[in-house]
């Protein structure tokens, strides 16, 4: 009888055990990202985010994190700054002994850091939450997701997407037939132009300003390197500007740009005699980009400029 009992316990334990492990490992979370798959035993709730893109999104969606870059900042995220946030290096070099130090869930690294992942991955769970630049707005709208996915908040992510979605849907009615456009660049006094296939060539590809090149050497971050007499000869109906010093910090009055541009050569195309030449936010379109708050800015922008020329 004794022996029955003793089985009988076993078998209830057995039983019991087998009916948590589904439990168990219920919470496991699965994460696809840019340069593979990280698996986590539960959802994060200590986060360090090396990529700005990132942070902002994350800011948007309402979720607290534990560490961020210690520059860099664009205004809207400047309560980041704040010392209550651990800074954990600086948008393209992590504090390898800091990330260590905090013995977080998740760090998410991207864009400029992504080259890093490895390291950082060797330290502490992480993420490679790069766009795809190819695919740029529908790859940081799956950013958006995947984060309201990662933290338990995706009524407030799919509220986001459907925010981005209608404005684009607005810009895109209005730039296939608002004529060409140049994104340019400014940096310590020269002028450079970015193409279809830039950081902000989504601008051409996927909303539809027309380019006036499609061939534009756009590789470094000063892009291709292009003279006044250049805009004058390709005329463009449009400039959209990127202060790339006031970006990065080294802009004080916010109006080198401005001051670069204008000069006779400049004076003459259509886009100064039509009053057509958009300064971009330089911190949204040079740092953060694909975040939601940076690319709703964006897009309001250039939105607001070209509907009030129809």
């Amino acid at each position: 009888m004794k022996e029955f009992r003793r089985t009988f316990s076993r078998s209830i334990v057995a039983a019991l055990l087998l009916a948590l492990a589904p439990a168990a490992h219920a919470q496991e979370m699965k994460i696809e990202h840019a340069q593979g798959e990280t698996v986590l035993k539960a959802p994060p709730a200590k986060v360090l985010v090396l990529d700005m893109p990132s942070l902002d999104t994350l800011d948007a969606l309402g979720v607290e994190v534990e560490g961020v870059p210690g520059s860099n900042l664009p205004k809207y995220l400047s309560k980041y700054a704040d010392e209550k946030y651990l800074k954990v290096g600086s948008l393209f070099e992590p504090d390898y002994e800091a990330i260590n130090a905090a013995e977080a869930d998740l760090v998410i690294v991207g864009g400029r850091s992504r080259s890093k992942y490895p390291d950082v991955a060797k330290i502490t769970p992480a993420i490679d939450m790069s766009v795809d630049s190819k695919d740029f707005i529908d790859s940081a709208k799956a950013n958006i997701t995947k984060l309201g996915e990662i933290f338990g908040k995706q009524a407030e992510a799919q509220r986001l997407d459907a925010t981005l979605d209608e404005k684009i849907a607005a810009l895109k009615a209005v730039a296939p037939h608002a004529g060409t456009a140049i994104i340019l660049v400014t940096n310590g006094g020269k002028i450079g132009a970015y193409g279809p296939n830039s950081r902000v060539g989504w601008l051409h590809k996927e909303i539809g300003f027309k380019t006036v090149e499609e061939n534009i050497d756009d590789r470094f971050h000063g892009g291709d390197v292009v003279s006044f007499e250049y805009i004058l000869e390709k005329d463009p109906d449009w400039l959209f500007v990127i202060d790339r010093d006031a970006g990065v910090g080294r802009g004080n009055d916010g109006n080198a740009a401005a001051q670069v541009l204008d000069n006779e050569l400049v004076h003459q195309t259509k886009a100064w005699k039509n009053g057509q030449i958009v300064y971009l936010d330089p911190q949204a379109a040079y740092i953060v980009a694909s975040g939601y708050t940076a690319l709703t800015t964006l897009i309001d922008e250039v939105y607001a400029a070209v509907s009030a020329k129809k």
